[in-house]
């Protein structure tokens, strides 16, 4: 059965948002469960198993764990830049006014959780490489306990949601660009200037076909991860070439197309294997005391409440000040919710934690970190969101009866 039928089959039983958060939520539990059974030398070891791709003197030879980072994710980041320019050209980040109260939103639900962890972290220069860890937002997972609250959900609140989540990922883009950046191979970087030259001239050319875009994606992909950027972001870069104009010869735009066919195999496929890769982490000798470390703690208080505080004080801010107002049929208290599930950072944050921390100690107090504030954020959230919803009905209840 070809995989788009998988795929559909799956989202018709399980639901459009439901199915990724659920498939992430138990490749992390599988993964959590491996590494603390008789299973977890096999787990580490094949994580840590060299694979290497040669023609000739010309090669890469990385271990699988990294081939899962550096390559998988980029298709990843290939997905969130397609999304973003979608977002950005003909959906919910089209205009200002669309834009104004997520894109505020998702700079506060960033800039709280980063000082948080800055408070936990200040007097430690190596730890302070984690500060953007707990400013990152899991689309999958914050969509997917959304869903199950079903119809109790106004869309106004879903489209909020994904519109903070979207910019949140441009914001971790950007980031990642810039203080995750090893020393520039000067040579590499010329190669990935001339790739990026010519995907712009693919497109400029009116060029619709997409595997050109993706031959040169992956020489930009190899330049990038050998000029000291990470090569993650080569799927950037890719994803907003590809053209979206609409042609009246065609079925859908090409980045339409290429979104539809990559969805299945990053939902299913690409972040399950990363959230399994990278979710181990050995509960042996781990107490609460484990979550009092400055890493650790300033990663989930991070999560758990800058996301709210600097979600909700943005919002409260730009409405204020008149410069943004809530979309309609969405109150406070479901803002808040909304804040709460902003603090499920699990895929990027756990992502870009391992392009802060090398150590097997560092990756742990990470792990920790982003699971526990995830959780709890995650739980909050759903509650939240019930209860105000069933404060909504009462109220209704109430206006009926007066009439």
């Amino acid at each position: 059965m070809p995989v788009r039928a998988v795929y559909n089959e799956i989202v018709k039983a399980m639901g459009h948002d439901t199915a990724p958060g659920l498939v992430l939520i138990a490749a992390a539990a599988a993964a959590l469960i491996v590494m603390n059974s008789g299973l977890a030398d096999g787990y580490t070891a094949a994580l840590a198993t060299k694979f290497t791709i040669a023609y000739g003197e010309i090669g890469l030879s990385k271990p699988l764990l990294l081939w899962i980072n550096d390559f998988l994710m980029a298709i990843f980041f290939l997905l969130v830049g397609l999304e973003i320019k979608r977002e950005m050209m003909a959906g919910n980040l089209s205009s200002f006014r669309a834009a104004s109260l997520p894109a505020i939103a998702a700079v506060g639900g960033m800039i709280a959780p980063a000082l948080i962890y800055w408070g936990f972290n200040a007097g430690d220069p190596e730890a302070m490489r984690g500060w953007a860890i707990p400013a990152a937002t899991d689309i999958a997972f914050a969509l997917g306990v959304l869903a199950l609250l079903g119809r109790r959900v106004p869309i106004a609140l879903k489209v909020f949601l994904l519109a903070v989540a979207i910019i949140d990922d441009l914001g971790a883009i950007v980031i990642i660009a810039l203080f995750y950046t090893a020393d520039l191979s000067g040579m590499a970087f010329a190669i990935s200037g001339l790739m990026i030259v010519a995907l712009v001239a693919l497109n400029r050319l009116g060029v619709r076909a997409i595997t050109p875009y993706m031959l040169l994606g992956v020489v930009l992909w190899v330049a990038v991860l050998k000029s000291g950027v990470h090569a993650t972001l080569a799927g950037v870069v890719v994803a907003f070439c590809i053209p979206m104009s609409e042609r009246k010869d065609e079925d859908e735009p090409p980045l339409y197309k290429l979104e539809h066919a990559l969805v299945p195999w990053v939902s299913f496929g690409i972040m399950p294997i990363f959230a399994f890769a990278n979710a181990g982490v050995s509960l042996a000798g781990m107490g609460p005391s484990s979550l009092l470390e400055p890493i650790s703690a300033g990663i989930a208080v991070g999560l758990l409440a800058g996301k709210q505080i600097g979600i909700v004080l943005a919002c409260v801010l730009a409405v204020v000040l008149g410069i943004s107002k809530l979309p309609s049929g969405i109150n406070w208290q479901q803002i808040w919710g909304v804040s709460l599930l902003a603090g499920i950072g699990f895929t990027m944050s756990l992502f870009i934690g391992n392009l802060a921390f090398a150590t097997p100690e560092q990756a742990a107090s990470v792990r920790v970190g982003v699971l526990s504030g995830s959780i709890v954020s995650a739980i909050l959230g759903y509650i939240v969101l019930r209860l105000s919803h069933r404060a909504a009905e009462r109220r209704v209840g109430a206006d009926a009866i007066n009439r």
